[in-house]
Order: C-alpha cells, then structure tokens, then sequence
C-alpha cells in the first residue's frame, strides 16, 4: 500500500510563435494566439471566454482523472454547455492515479487534461512536475488557502469521513457518535472498513493525532471486516444492508442516498479528516483550452452548487447558506510532512487492522 514512483523528470517545452503582421504597413502587429499549455493555462485577456470555446471546438475531447464517485451531474452540466467536447475519465484512488500518472509520463505517454483528485494524490505529480500552474477568474471567489500556494491546484469540493450505519438495523440513539463509542462490544465484528489506501491511511491518521496509538491498536481489536473496495461501495452495501456500520463513511454518500430513501445515517466523532479534492490541469495537457473550462465551470458558482446538492462543502466565499453539519476539520495534506505521515499511517493501519486484528 506504499507509495512508490520514479523519479523521472518532466519538462514542458513552452512553443513561442511570433506575431505576424498583417494588413498596412503601419498597422500593429495582431496579438499571437496562446499555443503552450501553460500560456493558455495562465490566459488572462479580455477574450479569453472565446478563446478556450475555439481552442475546445478545434479539440473536441477531454480526458479527467477522478476520485469523485458522484459527480455525473456536473459533467452531464458541462456537456449540456459545450455539447462538442466529448468527456472520458478515468476513476481511481488518488494513490492509484498518482502512481499512474508518473508511470504514463516516465514512459512518454500524456493521456490526461485535467485531475478532479484528492489533494494527496496530487502532491507527487506536483513534485514530478507533472502539473501545471495556472489561473481561473473563478478563484478571486475562493479563500486563499484553498488554493495551491503556486497555483496548480484550487479545491472543488470538501468532503467528511465519519461513521456511517444503516438506520434500520441500528437506531439513531444506540449508533456510535464517539471514536471511544467504536470500542463498545456490541460493535465488534460489526463494523467493515475500506481497505482504499488514501481513505484507510487519513482515516487513521486522524485517529492518531485526535485519540493515540494505543486507542487505534485497541481498536484494531474490534475484528472490523476489511472490504477492498471504495466508500461509495461499501455505503451501497449498508443501503442493502449486508453492512450494518463503516467508520470510513463519506458524508456525501450519506447525503446523496438518504434523498433517494436509503436507510442511512451518519455521525461526526469527533475531528474529521477532510477529503479535499481539487482540480488542476496536466503539465502536457492534450487538449489545454478543454481542461481550462472544465476546471473554470467546477469552481464557478453554479459548479459549487451542483457539488452540494450532493453533499459536498465549497471553499467560495460566495455560496449562500447551506444545511450541511458543522465539523471540526482536519486538514491532513496541508501538513508539511504528509507524504512520510502518509506512509507511517498506512504501516499502522496495517499493523493494527490487518496483523494485529484478535480472532
């Protein structure tokens, strides 16, 4: 579950083309088209709107890296907008798309535009160089801090892991609502964890700096059933109800499948990791001026809306009240040491949940 990538070296060769005069003599010289990826990245010009539409026309496809299980409606909004960009993506876990990406780009290969991806699945390309700064006029709406401190990533979307049960089989009085309710009997042998790297690693590492060691290996005594599959699957099984009760709930999930009747409900217990998924455009880009509006629509206002109608939290300081529940946050990829905390959270993880679990 380690991360490992080689370090490779990527570059982005900038295509400076001169401007060409046209008409009179006199006349100034026409303004050249941004051709570079990070050019059209960083475009700032009045007609910049019409300029991506163009660019995007002439391209006609977009490829989108992804953790986001539930984000279809915003895609199928951004087709409905430009109906000639034709969007393929692919899902995985950041620690798999992050391993992906430097395999692709160490053997020459450039596939992905853009990344709607957890916030720890984009620091290794960042520090490869596989991301490419760059500018939206959505972001003068954003707080500061959501936004990567060299501009090659701004957040989309915030999202809450807590204790998730199925309301039918657990009443909402008798659910854990603590990390220390998880360690009551009744529990044990009741509860299923992902065995996804990136949530079961921030899921402990939560654990860690909030309660300790010693209560995350006790815990690990519960006989808590490893499933090898993401939240959203492990959530459909509580709404079938061959899971009573997943600590590494999404409250996203939750939120989104009790409007369709599901028979879920979720508890905060305490301080929260936050899945911070943001957006950012690929280094080498294919198709640069598609990756620049679909990065744009995601963090405008209406983007923002659309993610909270599924449960997610925004970073605009334009949204109007919502009704989600106040949580203590922690910010686990914003720490200066995350990679190696990383790695010493997925070796606890291990330890405790997988070696250590009691009989």
């Amino acid at each position: 579950m380690t991360i490992s990538v080689s370090r490779g070296s990527a570059t982005i060769a900038a295509v400076i083309l001169a401007a060409l005069g046209c008409g009179a003599p006199m006349a100034t010289a026409a303004a050249a088209e941004p051709t570079s990826v990070a050019d059209i990245a960083n475009f700032a010009g009045a007609d910049r709107q019409s300029m991506l539409e163009a660019g995007a026309r002439k391209e006609g496809d977009l490829m989108v890296y992804m953790t986001g299980t539930q984000i279809q409606p915003l895609i199928d909004r951004f087709t409905q907008k430009y109906p000639y960009i034709k969007v393929e993506f692919t899902r995985d876990g950041s620690v798999e798309i992050a391993q992906r990406v430097a395999q692709e780009y160490s053997a020459g290969v450039t596939l992905v535009d853009a990344y709607e991806l957890a916030d720890e699945g984009l620091i290794v390309p960042r520090d490869l160089g596989f991301l490419q700064p760059f500018v939206s006029p959505q972001e003068a709406a954003y707080e500061k801090d959501s936004i990567e401190p060299q501009g090659r990533w701004a957040s989309a979307r915030e999202g809450y892991t807590g204790i998730g049960f199925n309301t039918s089989k657990i009443p909402q009085s008798e659910a854990p609502k603590t990390y220390r309710d998880m360690l009551d009997p009744r529990w044990k042998g009741r509860m299923v964890i992902s065995g996804s790297p990136s949530t079961a690693a921030n899921w402990v590492g939560a654990m860690l700096l909030t309660e300790g060691e010693d209560y995350v290996r006790a815990l690990g005594q519960q006989n808590m059933r490893i499933f090898q599959m993401d939240a959203r699957a492990i959530a459909n099984l509580m709404i079938s109800g061959e899971v009573d009760i997943s600590p590494t709930t999404y409250l996203s999930h939750v939120l989104a499948s009790r409007k369709q009747g599901a028979p879920l409900a979720w508890n905060a217990p305490g301080p929260v990791p936050v899945l911070d998924a943001s957006v950012a455009i690929a280094a080498k880009s294919p198709h640069p001026h598609a990756a620049m509006l679909f990065i744009d629509f995601l963090l405008s206002k209406e983007g923002q809306l659309m993610y909270r109608d599924i449960g997610y939290a925004s970073a605009r300081l334009d949204m109007p009240p919502g009704d989600l529940p106040e949580v203590q946050k922690l910010f686990l990829a914003s720490r200066p040491n995350y990679l190696s905390e990383f790695e010493t959270w997925v070796a606890l993880f291990r330890s405790a949940f997988i070696h250590g679990a009691g009989p």
